[in-house]
C-alpha cells in the first residue's frame, strides 16, 4: 500500500480478480483461490479465541474445542473472516499450552482431534478459516524428547535437540551466561546426573518446565515439517508461529545486559542474543515451501518481537511468512502524531517486501486496550496491572478511547487481528484475587509483576448464571469481574451503538468500502489531536485530544464511535472516530 497527503477528496477503490488454481495436496478451505496480490490473508480480519476462556462445553471450568464449535456461528454473524486458535495441543498446562507435550493431539482439557476435526468443518462450512498457534521455540519439560534428553549422557543424541552447557565456575555451579528468563530468574536450571550429582544446564528463555529447541539440528527442522503437514492435512489453514523470532541463538551464547525498560519479549533498541537472530529465515523459507505443497493459500504469521519496523519486514518477504503481528502499532499511545508516523513506516516497511501490515491493539500477552489507552503509566509487555496499580481508568471514559481506537484501526489498510472480547468492550480484569493468578510471570517475580492472568478472563456470554454463559455448571478457572454481565454478548447483541454492534457495522462496512484493499492517503494541516486519511471513498477523521475540534470535512456519516454524535455534527468530540463518505474538506 502507498501512502501521500490529501487536501481534498481523491483515490479510488482498488480492483482484483479471482483466479482458478490448479489444487496441490488436499484439505478444504472455505472460499476460492485469488489471484497473486489480493489473497484472502491480505485484507483479513483475524479473530483471536483464547479456547481456555472462549466457551466452556464440558462444565470443567475450562473452555474447551467443543465450546469454540458451539460459539463460531457468534463469530460467523461478527463478520470476521478467520479464527486464531491458541494452544489447545496436548501439554501439562504449566504456561497455559505454550508447553507442548505431543504436538500431533489435542489436550484432553481441551477435546479430542475429532473434536477439532468437527471444529474446522464448521468453521470451513460457516465461511471462516482456521489458524492455529504452533511454539517450535521450546518444547514442554513433558516431551518425550526432553525426558529422553534428561536420561541421556552429555553429548547424545537426545540432548542434541536441546541447548545443554556446562556451566561456569570451578565445578560448574554457575550458569553458562547472564541471561534473563522472560517469566523472571535465570534461562537456565540445572540438571542432576543419575548418580546424584550435579550435571548440565539447560536453556530455557521462559519457564524452566519448557527447555528451548536446539534449531541447529536438522533433526528438530525435519521434525516440525512432519508437524505442518500434520495439521495442513487436517484443513488447518495456517499457523501463528509463538515466538517467531527466537527460534536461532547467537553463536557462543554471549552475556547480555537488557536496555533499561526493555519489554520481556524484546523488540527494544537492541534484540537480545537470543532473539531475532537471522539464521531463524532459513527455517521459514522451508517452512513455506512446506504450505506451497497444499491448495487453499495456507499462512504463517509471525509473533516477531523485533524492530524497527523495517527488521520485522524480513519475516514477511515473499518467500517466507506472509504476515507479522504489527507490535509497533500495538504500543502506540492514543496520539495523533505517533499514529500517523507508526502507520507511515508500517506501510512503507511492509509494502517494501511486498506483504500488507497488520493492526492489532489487543491478545492475550498485554493489557487489554479498553485499559492500557488510558493507564496514566507506562504497562511493560508482559507485566500486567491488578488491584495496586497506580493510575487505574475510570470505565466510561476509557471505553470511550477504545471504541474510537477500534474504529481507526479496522479503516487501515491491510489485515487486524482482534482478540476474543473485545468486541463487548471487555477491560481488564484488574482486581483478581492473588491465590487465583496462574501466570507464571507471577510465580516467577514473586507477585512483583501481575502478568496476563487480566486479559484471559472468560468470557460472559449471557447476563445472568455464576459464569455468565461461560460454563454449563459456573466452573471457571479464573473468576469474572461482578460487572461484566452488562458488556456479554446477550446484553449487547442487537442494540444500538453497544460496543458489539459497532464492531458489527465497522467490520460490514470495511468489506463493503473495500477498505482494506485501497490506498491511505492523509488529510494535512489538522488542528492538533486530529488524524485524518481518506481510504478509497471514505474519510476517516480521529480526534485523540479530550477537548471537541472542529470537525475538518462534512459529508454523510456511516458511522462514529460515539453513538450519540448526530448526524450533521460540525464538532468531533474528544476520543471519538468518524467515518465519512462524500465528504469535502472545510476550509480553515
Amino acid at each position: 500500500m502507498t501512502h501521500a497527503s490529501l487536501d481534498a477528496e481523491s483515490t479510488a477503490n482498488t480492483t482484483s480478480t479471482e483466479a482458478s488454481h490448479p489444487g496441490k495436496r488436499p484439505g478444504t478451505t472455505p472460499a476460492p483461490v485469488t489471484a497473486p496480490g489480493d489473497e484472502w490473508w491480505r485484507s483479513a480480519v483475524i479473530y483471536q479465541i483464547y479456547p481456555r476462556s472462549f466457551r466452556d462445553a464440558s462444565g470443567d471450568g475450562v473452555g474447551d474445542l467443543p465450546g469454540v464449535v458451539e460459539g463460531l456461528p457468534a463469530l460467523a454473524r461478527l463478520g470476521v473472516d478467520a479464527v486464531w486458535l491458541s494452544p489447545f495441543m496436548t501439554s501439562p498446562q504449566r504456561d497455559a499450552g505454550y508447553d507442548v507435550a505431543d504436538y500431533r493431539d489435542v489436550d484432553p482439557l481441551f477435546g479430542t482431534l475429532e473434536d477439532y476435526d468437527r471444529l474446522v468443518a464448521t468453521a470451513h462450512d460457516l465461511g471462516l478459516r482456521v489458524i492455529v498457534d504452533l511454539v517450535p521455540n521450546h518444547t514442554s519439560s513433558d516431551h518425550e524428547w526432553f525426558q529422553q534428553a534428561l536420561a541421556a549422557a552429555p553429548g547424545s543424541p537426545e540432548r542434541a535437540r536441546y541447548i545443554f552447557r556446562e556451566g561456569k565456575g570451578q565445578h560448574g555451579e554457575l550458569p553458562p551466561n547472564n541471561w534473563e528468563s522472560v517469566f523472571g530468574g535465570s534461562t537456565w536450571t540445572r540438571t542432576t546426573n543419575p548418580d546424584g550429582t550435579p550435571g548440565q544446564w539447560y536453556l530455557h528463555v521462559f519457564d524452566p518446565s519448557q527447555p528451548d529447541l536446539d534449531w541447529t539440528n536438522p533433526e528438530v527442522r525435519s521434525e516440525f515439517e512432519d508437524v505442518l503437514r500434520f495439521w495442513l492435512d487436517r484443513g488447518t489453514d495456517g499457523f501463528r508461529v509463538d515466538v517467531a523470532h527466537g527460534l536461532i541463538k547467537e553463536d557462543g551464547l554471549p552475556d547480555f545486559v537488557p536496555d533499561e525498560g526493555a519489554g520481556s519479549m524484546g523488540g527494544g533498541d537492541q534484540d537480545p542474543p537470543f532473539f531475532g537472530q537471522d539464521g531463524v529465515h532459513e527455517i521459514y523459507r522451508a517452512w513455506h515451501q512446506v504450505l506451497e505443497e497444499y491448495d487453499g493459500e495456507r499462512v504463517l504469521c509471525a509473533e516477531a518481537w523485533v524492530s524497527p519496523l523495517s527488521k520485522m519486514a524480513r519475516w514477511v518477504r515473499p518467500d517466507e511468512m506472509q504476515q507479522a503481528f504489527n507490535f509497533g502499532y500495538l504500543s502506540c499511545d492514543w496520539d495523533a502524531t505517533e499514529l500517523r508516523s507508526m502507520i507511515d513506516e508500517s506501510l512503507l516497511e511492509f509494502g517494501n517486501v511486498g506483504a500488507p501490515s497488520t493492526w492489532v491493539l489487543s491478545n492475550h500477552d498485554v493489557v487489554r486496550h479498553t485499559t492500557r489507552l488510558s493507564l496514566s503509566q507506562e504497562s511493560p509487555q508482559g507485566d500486567g496491572v491488578g488491584p495496586l496499580t497506580p493510575g487505574l481508568p475510570a470505565a466510561a471514559p476509557a471505553l470511550r478511547r477504545a471504541r474510537a481506537a477500534t474504529a481507526l484501526m479496522l479503516a487501515l489498510p491491510g489485515g487486524a487481528y482482534l482478540y476474543q472480547g473485545e468486541e463487548l468492550g471487555l477491560p481488564e480484569a484488574t482486581d483478581l484475587p492473588d491465590d487465583a493468578r496462574q501466570d507464571p510471570t507471577w510465580f516467577r517475580t514473586e507477585g512483583e509483576r501481575y502478568g496476563r492472568d487480566g486479559c484471559r478472563v472468560p468470557l460472559p456470554w449471557q447476563t445472568d448464571g455464576e459464569t455468565l454463559g461461560f460454563s454449563t455448571t459456573g466452573e471457571s478457572w479464573l473468576p469474572q469481574p461482578p460487572d461484566w454481565a452488562g458488556l456479554s454478548r446477550a446484553a449487547q447483541e442487537g442494540v444500538p451503538g453497544s460496543t458489539l454492534s459497532m464492531y458489527m457495522t465497522l467490520l460490514k462496512l470495511r468489506r463493503e468500502h473495500r477498505l482494506a484493499h485501497t490506498d491511505l492517503v492523509w488529510l494535512d494541516g489538522l488542528d492538533p489531536g486530529l488524524l485524518g486519511f481518506q481510504v478509497g471513498d471514505v474519510i476517516v477523521v480521529a480526534n485523540t485530544g479530550e477537548q471537541d475540534r472542529a470537525l475538518p470535512v462534512r459529508g454523510e456519516l456511516l458511522i462514529s464511535s460515539d453513538p450519540d454524535l448526530p448526524a450533521d455534527a460540525t464538532t468531533l468530540p474528544g476520543d471519538t472516530t468518524v467515518w465519512l463518505r462524500n465528504a469535502e474538506r472545510i476550509a480553515s
